[in-house]
């Protein structure tokens, strides 16, 4: 009995490590984005009206990104980070994807 809990307890943890892992990604990649869009962009915080972390079942840094609306523009912005950069993979415009 004692044997199955201590099995039980590795599941939840390696589980619970794994979910954590994927939102520290998620949260990282949102906060550097976030700052580079504020900081080196210059775009007023209150004009980024949504952003949204997320797996993108892509290969390497552009598995994590984030989804950018910004006020008063159409277009919907994917940004990922590379080797310290923030990267602009794509944007979509009247429902046709441009990819940079």
């Amino acid at each position: 009995m004692k044997r199955i809990g201590k099995v039980l307890l590795l599941v939840v943890l390696l589980v619970g490590a794994g979910f954590g892992y994927v939102q520290y990604k998620k949260s990282a990649v949102e906060h550097s984005v976030m700052d580079y869009l504020i900081n080196e962009e210059k775009i007023p915080k209150d004009d980024i009206l949504y952003s949204e972390p997320f797996i993108a079942n892509l290969r390497g840094d552009k598995n994590w990104m984030v989804c950018i609306k910004l006020k008063n523009d159409p277009k919907t912005y994917y940004y990922y980070k590379h080797k310290g950069d923030v990267i602009l993979e794509s944007y979509i415009e009247n429902g046709e994807e441009h990819v940079q």
